[in-house]
This record gives C-alpha cells, sequence and structure tokens, in this order.
C-alpha cells in the first residue's frame, strides 16, 4: 500500500464536513449491507468523482484509448459551464474530484480554471498528467490553481525505456516540469500540489524500478509509486508488457502457460457505491474500466445528478455486481484489489 503522507491527509481532512461525514457514513454503511443482504441499497451520494477533461492527448500509448485513438464514443473537451452545473449538484457532499478519465487533463485550456472553481468548493482535488505541458506559466498557475494532488506518470529513467510504453514521449520535458512544480511550491510557500511520481512497471522498465525511488528524492518530489499495468490481451501479451518479475504484474501464468489475471473477482465493488465516473460530456459510467462509456447509466445534459445515481439503470447494475462481477465484460480486466505501493 502507498505510505501515508501526513501533510496530504491533514489537508484532506481539512475538507471535511459533518455533511461530507454524515454521507460518507451512509454509503459505507449501505455498502456493506448490500454486500451482506445482497441487495443494492444506497443511502449516500458519491464521496469521490472522476470528471474527463478531454479525451485527447499528445501520446500513443499501447494500452490506452487515447494513445490508440479507439474510441467508438465522441472525443471532446469538457466545458467549464458544464463542469460548474455538475459541481454544483454535488459539491455538499463531495469530498474528493478527480481530474481524469482518459486523454491528457491539460490539453483543455479551461482545465486550471476547473481545478480553481472545485478547490473553491473545498473540495479535494487531484489529477493524473503525462507532464508534457508543465512549463513555467502552467506549473505556477497549478500551484495556484488549489490543485491539492499532483500525479505524473515517469514510466522509464531513460528515454529509450521511457517510450517504449510512452510513446512519443520526450522524459527530459516531464523532468524539467516536475522540477518546475517543486520550485513554484517552494517560491509560493504552498504545500500543494502533493506531488508523486507514478511509475507503470512492465517488462521493458522492470529494472530500472530503484533508480526511479534515486530520481524523485533528487527532484525533490514527494514520493514516488509503482502501479502494475492493465494489458487488455493479457493472455497473449503481444506488446511484451507484462513483468517477467510477478510482484509488479496483476497477472500469472496458469497450467496452460497463459496469462490470467491474480485477484479473484469478488461480487461486489466498492466503486459502484462512492466513486463515479463523468464523461467530457456529461455521461455517467460505473468506473475508470468503461473507458469507451459502454454502460450508459445515465446523461446530465439531460437529468440532475441525483437522479441517476438512485435511478433504475444504477440499482440493476448493482444488482449485476452484486450477483455475478464475472458476467460484466468492463469487470474481466479489473484492478480492484491489486496492488499500488510506495516502497
Amino acid at each position: 500500500m502507498p505510505s501515508l503522507n501526513w501533510n496530504d491527509t491533514a489537508n484532506l481532512l481539512t475538507k471535511l464536513t459533518w455533511r461530507r461525514s454524515w454521507n460518507a457514513a451512509k454509503v459505507l454503511s449501505s455498502y456493506y449491507l448490500s454486500k451482506w443482504t445482497q441487495k443494492p441499497l444506497q443511502w449516500g451520494y458519491p464521496i469521490s468523482v472522476s470528471f474527463e477533461p478531454t479525451t485527447s492527448c499528445n501520446l500513443r500509448c499501447p494500452e490506452c484509448p487515447s494513445g490508440l485513438r479507439s474510441f467508438t464514443r465522441p472525443t471532446g473537451m469538457l466545458e467549464h459551464d458544464s463542469f460548474r452545473q455538475m459541481v454544483d449538484q454535488m459539491s455538499d457532499d463531495l469530498l474528493y474530484l478527480i481530474f481524469y478519465f482518459q486523454g491528457e487533463p491539460y490539453l483543455n485550456p479551461e482545465f486550471l480554471n476547473m481545478v480553481k472553481y472545485a478547490s473553491s468548493k473545498n473540495i479535494y482535488t487531484a489529477t493524473s498528467t503525462n507532464g508534457h505541458f508543465l512549463g513555467e506559466e502552467n506549473a505556477k498557475r497549478t500551484v495556484e490553481s488549489g490543485l491539492d494532488r499532483l500525479i505524473i506518470s515517469v514510466d522509464g529513467t531513460t528515454q529509450e525505456v521511457y517510450q517504449q510504453y510512452r510513446v512519443g514521449g520526450k522524459l527530459d520535458k516531464v523532468i524539467e516540469g516536475a522540477r518546475n512544480i517543486v520550485k513554484w511550491k517552494k517560491q509560493l510557500n504552498s504545500r500543494r500540489p502533493f506531488v508523486f511520481f507514478q511509475f507503470l512497471v512492465v517488462r521493458p522498465n522492470e529494472h530500472q524500478v530503484a533508480e526511479m525511488k534515486n530520481w524523485a528524492k533528487e527532484i525533490g518530489v514527494d514520493e514516488v509509486r509503482f502501479k502494475t499495468a492493465q494489458v487488455y490481451d493479457f493472455k497473449n501479451d503481444p506488446n511484451h508488457l507484462i513483468p517477467t518479475q510477478s510482484k509488479y504484474s496483476r497477472y500469472r501464468k496458469n497450467g496452460s502457460e497463459e496469462y490470467e489475471i491474480k485477484n479473484s473477482l469478488s461480487n461486489h465493488c466498492w466503486r459502484l457505491w462512492h466513486a463515479p465516473v463523468i464523461t467530457w460530456d456529461g455521461l455517467v459510467v460505473p468506473c475508470c474500466f468503461d473507458k469507451d462509456a459502454q454502460h450508459k447509466l445515465g446523461d446530465l445534459k439531460t437529468s440532475g445528478f441525483r437522479e441517476i445515481w438512485k435511478d433504475e439503470k444504477y440499482v440493476r447494475f448493482r444488482t449485476q455486481m452484486l450477483s455475478g462481477r464475472k458476467n460484466i465484460d468492463i469487470c474481466a480486466n479489473c484492478s480492484e484489489g491489486t496492488k499500488v505501493w510506495s516502497d
């Protein structure tokens, strides 16, 4: 599990209100009661939500729909006014807002303005970036926006290794951007954002894990975290991404020498009770594994969020989860329960 950063944790706790605490208690209790009764009870509203700033991306990563340009759903940018309206519907109960689903958030010119708006509602804000748009101006604006957590993907310590997954990326530009953020945090005397390098461990870079830890210390980011990679065709692994070291992989070989996912698919999922995902054009989907929005549970262009959250479509999906998770396509390669660590 990731180590606990006390400054970051204390910052998160400052976002709690009595209403948000009570809502979290209702969500948690209804989730556990649903597991026990096998009935989809839902007494609260989301504790966390992910908004998609854009589906656009500057890179061509081989296991990413944005990188592969393989979406069947429309591509586009989240509009600031639409975002404000959606956040206003849920801000009283919402504790944590993630500005990420697919795409590179900084490509949306309104991204940092949206962060600033969510921060003004005293919501904990986080984003994940490939780090190519953290020049001096954007780095300063990022710190000033009130962003609480910045995840920078750095999947290699040399350009040769890095570009094998981050196709089209420039490692030196990412590192320069990270240094800019660290510099502006110091100059503006800000503890935010909590910055960590996320290292997606794949076969080409698994030998650089130790070096990555040293890099993080030298650059001055708060932490480095290592994450197992999702591989769509994991049985065959055509891009040769599954690490050779088992501890870095969410897959293992079975008796037939084919890969299978390590974690068992129990008939419950915490995400369905506390953390929906909203696409750039206002579709509500179950979680971040529904990358192509195949399981649309509502549309915020035509319905209010509270109506959608309690709607029969959501009830049916939670019921299906409780009765047979393995029969839901997006769950077949789910990482729920797999490891993210920072040793």
